[in-house]
């Protein structure tokens, strides 16, 4: 991918599944990657393995809904790198639930994470970048395009994250920031966030709704972790460099049938 080996890239809720494969990639790149998350031992476990392997990766434990920790995160970066050149903010939970049976306290928590990590996200890394450059890329879903009526809380937060992400783009673009702003849109993934949530609901049900999502994708399977994380990389590289405020669906074609 164009221009990524000298990218110094932060990604968050990077331990697990579409996080995880994007920080694996960037790494693959030559990338300078900081990976962030909540789960230490799966985070030093990723950042050990790719080291081995020849990567540049330090593992850094962020809560993303911490306000005063993102601009201190950031200062860290710039402080051992030099510069942040790309964000990608990842991390997001998923919590099954209706609109007359979710609870607020998980309606809440879902924004925090979803939502409110990606404002506070983007606010600073703006604050970093808005003088060299950089590259914002913001995890939405399918879920910020389409209805699901499981996921009440899931989909507000992610269509809050696609509209959040124009906002942010043309606020740059206007005020002369060379930073670029665009979401990816994946559709349903095999990560351990998908799995996890299914598996919160009664077999039978989990089990339907399962098959109902397999029979509305036209490829006819989930996407692997890797398949996201190459359109991540897309946008964050300079063959992008004509991108900002795109909404990039990545789905199998489940928004098309």
């Amino acid at each position: 991918m164009k221009g990524l080996s000298d990218k110094v890239v932060v990604v968050t809720g990077a331990a697990r599944g579409i996080g995880r494969a994007t920080v694996a990639a960037f790494a693959r790149e030559g990338a300078t990657v900081v990976a962030t998350d909540i789960l230490d031992g799966e985070l030093a476990d990723l950042v050990a393995q790719l080291n081995r392997e020849g990567g540049k990766v330090t593992g850094l434990r962020q809560d993303v809904t911490d306000a005063a920790g993102w601009p201190r995160l950031l200062a860290e970066v710039v402080a051992r790198h030099g510069r942040v050149d790309v964000l990608v903010n990842n991390a997001g939970i998923a919590i099954i639930g209706n609109i007359e049976e979710q609870t607020l306290e998980d309606w809440q928590r879902t924004s925090r994470v979803n939502v409110e990590s990606v404002f506070l996200g983007t606010q600073a890394a703006i604050a970093v970048m808005k003088a060299s450059g950089g590259a914002i890329v913001n995890v939405a879903s399918i879920a910020g395009n389409v209805g699901e009526p499981h996921l009440a809380a899931y989909n507000a937060s992610k269509g809050a994250v696609k509209l959040l992400t124009i906002n942010a783009a043309l606020h740059c673009a206007r005020a002369g920031y060379p930073v670029r702003v665009n979401s990816v849109h994946p559709g349903y993934t095999d990560t351990p966030l998908v799995s996890n949530a299914i598996g919160t609901m009664p077999e039978e049900e989990g089990g339907k709704f399962t098959a109902d999502i397999l029979a509305h994708i036209p490829i006819g399977r989930l996407a692997q972790p890797e398949e996201i994380a190459e359109p991540i990389l897309f946008l964050a590289s300079d063959s992008a460099s004509y991108m900002t405020g795109s909404a990039l669906i990545v789905d199998g074609g489940y928004t098309a049938a």
